[in-house]
């Protein structure tokens, strides 16, 4: 069983909706009229790609939705890998048993959300291994998909990765426009600091001047944004000079030909937008089994 734990009532809103758009106020025309009422069969899910699988729960979750919609008959399914799983090409990854109908109208709400959370799993697993042994670990940001952030941060944590925050209620980040808004760097701290006293504040700062007078502030999380190596390196020398405990992110345009490069200059994280705004999908298929037994 996976370690992770699967945001359900996200994924359940989720496949409610992508039902909507596919079913609208009626039904699947084409499913209904070529198979019968009674006809059942079996079907597996099948890696079209080496990856890392996420979001294997939504298969039930679908086929269960379309049977209490539309009433075409029950599915059971069989999973055969866990999420957070490496797969290679031709990998079963679930067996799906029983009416043809269900299996057919659920297919491509199947394939839409597992072919997305796996190709993010995909990705993170990647820059996971591009980062092991150097001490760093890769961020996901606030780059999601609207609607789906849940299962695409779940897909990061099945890939290797770790989530920064979840949105904008769980933790501060105070970025260029706010101390522009706020009147510097140091006020939009203490402002932060004194409306939510016990919310963690990430700072994002461009020198190691801004770095300094951040830790200086209190900020015991920076976001290095868009530095060189040499300068990161210095910024990172400077600000564990000073004694504090300091949490310290490489973020802006990394990728991962430059990701040892990053790592090796101390940083505790790498954040990557890409993980979730920009990773192609992971090809899966549904087949119909043409001789099941």
């Amino acid at each position: 069983m996976s370690e992770h734990v699967f945001p359900l009532d996200d994924a359940r809103l989720l496949v409610e909706r992508a039902l909507d758009e596919d079913l609208g106020d009626g039904t699947d025309v084409t499913t209904v009229a070529t198979i019968p009422e009674e006809q059942e069969s079996v079907s597996h899910l099948v890696a079209r790609a080496d990856g890392v699988v996420a979001g294997l729960p939504v298969v039930a979750l679908v086929v269960e939705a379309v049977d209490a919609r539309l009433g075409t008959g029950v599915v059971w399914v069989d999973l055969h890998v866990d999420d957070g799983d490496a797969v290679v090409r031709g990998d079963h990854l679930a067996t799906l048993r029983g009416s043809t109908r269900t299996t057919l109208i659920s297919e491509r709400t199947i394939l839409n959300v597992l072919s997305r959370t796996s190709g993010v799993a995909t990705h993170t697993r990647r820059w996971a291994d591009a980062l092991a042994g150097s001490g760093a670990m890769v961020l996901d940001t606030r780059k999601t998909t609207p609607g789906i952030r849940a299962l695409e941060k779940y897909a990061v944590r099945c890939g290797g990765g770790t989530n920064k925050r979840m949105g904008l209620y769980d933790v501060a980040m105070i970025k260029d426009n706010h101390k522009l808004a706020a009147g510097g760097l140091t006020a939009a701290y203490d402002s932060i600091r004194a409306a939510f006293p016990h919310v963690d504040i990430q700072v994002e700062v461009t020198t190691t001047a801004e770095a300094l007078e951040a830790v200086a502030a209190g900020a015991r999380f920076l976001l290095c944004d868009n530095m060189s190596t040499d300068l990161l390196r210095t910024t990172v020398d400077a600000v564990r000079a000073t004694g504090e405990y300091v949490e310290v992110e490489a973020t802006g345009g990394l990728t991962l030909e430059v990701a040892a490069e990053y790592a090796a200059t101390g940083v505790d994280y790498l954040s990557v937008g890409a993980l979730t705004h920009s990773s192609p999908i992971l090809d899966i298929a549904l087949d119909l089994d043409p001789d099941p037994s």
